[in-house]
């Protein structure tokens, strides 16, 4: 079969790793051809390709990013934009397509299923918020970065008795902010999935100074959000899909802090220092299985269909599954055991 492989979204440790295991299983048993289309959807779009063959992808398992590039292109929203995507397919001569990311690639990927291209799904979210699928890789490598970050913070804020306000990715689920909040003991941790009060963070900072802690570590998720009526912050401009740029909430955060509760505050903004460098063991492994998955799904012809974990097991899930909803933060492990460690 001659197969086309994407990364759309915003870059991830991992994507590597997923190319590599697609192309290697596909070559050595099935003796399949490789075409990367370059920057996502915008490289099908546009007719931009590389050949990809097991020698393309040596020594590419343990670097970030992806060879192929990325975009947030949705093909959807650019004139003739599908049309061209089914013209490049043909003149590819395209089999079949392994499209890699998240929400708004796999939501491309689910439109063109319907429209009959041959498309299986690989899931790719560093904020952890695909539904049908336990866990995605470049989580836990965001994780990791974001509390050694933490880590080095609370030495710093303890030398000179400031709050630091440490924000880190997730645009509609906390789940980085959560895991690394409580692997690096923050004092609070704010999440898209429940408005903050500032009242009651700057009444709970109070309680925790007067104890005798005179440092304390916030962790919030850029896509965090003030009670209604509380803090007003900037309107954002939207990208191709919808959804706003993010990325400053600490700052709000940080200035409000300070004025109400006169302690010196600081800002640290991870930003895409979570995005970049080498994947952890886990998100390797795990990008690895999805990739030789996705090629045998391929065989199968299970198109529609996208590659998941659950209980450690690779199964399929249609694409319409991943897609129903956002994957969102417990209550439960935000409050029955974060909370526990706050103030």
């Amino acid at each position: 079969m001659r197969v086309g492989v994407l990364t759309g979204g915003g870059d991830c440790p991992g994507l590597n790793a997923v190319i590599r295991g697609v192309v290697r299983k596909g070559e050595v048993a099935f003796d399949d051809e490789f075409v990367g289309f370059l920057d996502g959807w915008r490289g099908v779009v546009e007719g931009r390709t590389i050949r990809l063959d097991v020698e393309r992808c040596r020594g590419i398992l343990p670097r970030g990013g992806t060879i192929l590039g990325t975009s947030r292109t949705n093909p959807y929203k650019i004139e003739d934009g599908v049309g061209n995507v089914l013209n490049t397919l043909r003149s590819e001569r395209i089999d079949a397509l392994v499209a890699v990311g998240g929400e708004d690639t796999l939501g491309v990927a689910s439109k063109l299923s319907g429209e009959g291209v041959s498309i299986v799904g690989v899931p790719k979210t560093i904020d952890n918020d695909l539904s049908a699928t336990e866990v995605t890789f470049g989580f836990h490598t965001a994780v990791q970065i974001a509390t050694e970050a933490i880590d080095r913070l609370h030495t710093t804020a303890e030398s000179h008795d400031r709050v630091i306000v440490c924000e880190v990715m997730g645009r509609h689920a906390g789940w980085i902010a959560t895991y690394a909040g409580i692997a690096g003991g923050a004092a609070e941790i704010l999440v898209p999935e429940e408005a903050f009060d500032i009242d009651v963070i700057c009444r709970n900072l109070k309680a925790r100074h007067a104890k005798g802690r005179f440092a304390s570590i916030v962790v919030v998720a850029e896509g965090a959000l003030p009670a209604e009526g509380t803090l007003t912050l900037a309107s954002r401009e939207v990208d191709q899909f919808g959804h706003p740029r993010l990325g400053g909430i600490a700052n709000v955060l940080a200035q409000e802090i300070e004025q109400r509760t006169g302690y010196e505050t600081r800002v640290t903004i991870l930003g895409h220092v979570q995005r970049g460098g080498t994947p952890t063991a886990f998100d390797r492994v795990l990008a690895t299985r999805f990739g030789v998955a996705a090629i045998e799904a391929v065989h199968d012809r299970a198109f529609g269909q996208m590659v998941a974990l659950q209980a450690d097991q690779i199964v399929r899930v249609p694409l319409s599954d991943a897609l129903r909803e956002l994957k969102t933060v417990d209550p439960a492990l935000l409050h029955g055991v974060a909370e526990v460690f706050w103030g």
